[in-house]
């Protein structure tokens, strides 16, 4: 549109320099002869050179204003012109963690996120719950066993075949796709961002492959309290557009949001974090996901505290938060651990009257809202596996999920409050055991971990396929857990 109404004044202009006769066709004309006579040519010439030199110069100003309001049209330059998940809406969309490393795995992690440090052993182990490795590829012993004395196995998220079979997953049980996290912790030079994105180069793979959304959640986490902004986003975003195409595969699939891809910022107003959000830069990142000419035309989602809307319990004072929210297009509250079904249906209203408000927040403010839903909470073993009174503080199986009925009800109780889009914390969350992923029934003996209760290891993917179905109409509304037919039945 711009380029259009670029060329349409530049023939007028054209135009107009045309309709106006030459200096030697003034002077021939026999109306202009006294002008000739009276010596009065060269200054009337001079005159018309002023005129054309004024035309060039407004010309010139209008093309550059109209080059400075169309940021939007030369962002094209980078990314895909369209996506085949062109809106957020009518998505479930799941958190990707991609974290677990393996001793011997190539990443030189060690076991980390597996083991609070060195070895993992029954007195480093970190997550609260065990994976399902019945169908990886690729899986490596550790020095624990399971009840039978076999050796007990886990995957690592540097594989490619880790990757595959979670987006399979995803593809199998309905399920949109995942934000891949960023740490801000792996983006500070070029060889650490370099080694963080592996996994998210498999996921981008996966998602061809299997036809699910991907997006970039860029999670603060790590960055220091004071002395550093936030502006190597920028650097990594160049390079994640540039090296890796995210949001210009041949097949796109990364997750847009109005039209524009959706890029995440998460981690903003919390009190447990040192950082002042007035002094990082955050508000100029923005501006650069948003209108930068080259990388920029991208919607922005922000990641903040549940009350958010009221500044206070677990959000900071500091209005600047409303601020920084209402220059981006949607907002995530986090919700995890803030609610609980031990308060039984007390606490499941108060989830739902807490969607509904913060709905009617952002619509007053032009901003989209996606509610966060997550399973159940735990993280016993990272707290030092309840050593003194750290299992009072942070006990095994401190949110639980008494089979999925705690899960459903978020689910149920935002649709009903008018949520158009669902957050899942997350896909693969063992250390805070809120991941959805199969996970095992028969964790190793020695330690202490959680289950699914005898559910199919697959039970939390499903209702994650279910909550997306209702989400878009294609199943009826139920506050219900809903009935899984046995595949023998169907």
């Amino acid at each position: 549109m711009a380029l259009l109404l670029i060329a349409y004044h530049l023939t007028f202009f054209q135009n107009t320099r045309k309709s106006i006769p030459a200096f030697g066709d003034i002077c021939s004309e026999p109306s202009n002869l006294r002008l000739k006579e009276s010596g009065s040519c060269a200054k009337n010439s001079s005159q018309l050179r002023k005129i054309l030199q004024d035309l060039n110069v407004k010309l010139l100003l209008l093309i550059g204003l109209l080059l400075l309001r169309t940021p939007d049209l030369l962002a094209q330059n980078k990314h895909g012109a369209i996506s085949n998940f062109p809106s957020y809406i009518g998505r479930v969309m799941c958190g990707y963690q991609g974290w677990f490393r393996v001793e011997g795995d190539g990443s030189g992690e060690g076991w980390s996120h597996y083991s609070e440090h060195g070895t993992l052993s029954a007195a480093t182990l970190h997550p609260d719950f065990w994976p399902d490795v019945s169908e990886y590829a690729k899986t490596y012993p550790t020095t624990l066993t399971n009840h039978d004395s076999s050796v007990a196995r886990v995957f690592s998220s540097v594989d490619q075949s880790t990757t595959d079979l979670h987006f399979k997953w995803m593809r199998q049980y309905d399920i949109d796709g995942v934000f891949v996290q960023r740490f801000f912790s792996g983006l500070r030079t070029p060889e650490s961002r370099q080694r963080s994105r592996v996994v998210l180069a498999h996921a981008i793979k996966s998602s061809q492959k299997y036809g699910r959304a991907i997006a970039v959640m860029y999670d603060l986490s790590g960055l220091r309290d004071s002395g550093e902004n936030c502006s190597a986003i920028i650097q990594d975003w160049k390079e994640l557009v540039d090296e890796l195409h995210v949001t210009s595969q041949p097949t796109n699939n990364y997750l847009y949001h109005r039209g524009k891809p959706l890029v995440v910022i998460w981690g903003l107003g919390f009190p447990d974090r040192g950082y002042d959000i007035r002094r990082i830069g955050v508000d100029k990142v923005i501006d650069f996901l948003k209108h930068d000419p080259e990388y920029g035309g991208c919607s922005v989602m922000l990641g903040v505290p549940t009350y958010f809307r009221d500044l206070n319990i677990d959000c900071n004072p500091d209005p600047y938060l409303h601020k920084l929210i209402e220059s981006t297009d949607i907002v995530m509250p986090w919700m995890v651990q803030r609610f609980t079904p031990l308060l039984q249906f007390f606490d499941a209203t108060r989830y739902e009257k807490q969607v509904k408000a913060d709905l009617a927040w952002c619509s007053a403010r032009h901003v989209d809202y996606a509610p966060c839903v997550y399973p159940g909470f735990s993280w016993f073993n990272m707290h030092q596996h309840g050593q003194s009174d750290d299992a009072m503080i942070y006990p095994l199986n401190q949110i639980p999920r008494q089979k999925g009925r705690f899960y459903w009800s978020e689910i149920s109780g935002a649709i009903q409050a008018g949520a158009q889009m669902l957050y899942v914390a997350m896909f693969d969350e063992m250390d805070e055991g809120t991941a959805i992923f199969k996970c095992s029934n028969h964790p190793p003996a020695g330690v202490k971990l959680c289950d699914y209760e005898g559910l199919p290891t697959d039970h939390y993917l499903w209702l994650t396929g279910q909550a997306g179905k209702m989400l878009r109409g294609e199943i009826p509304f139920s506050k219900s857990l809903p009935k899984r037919i046995p595949l023998e039945s169907k």
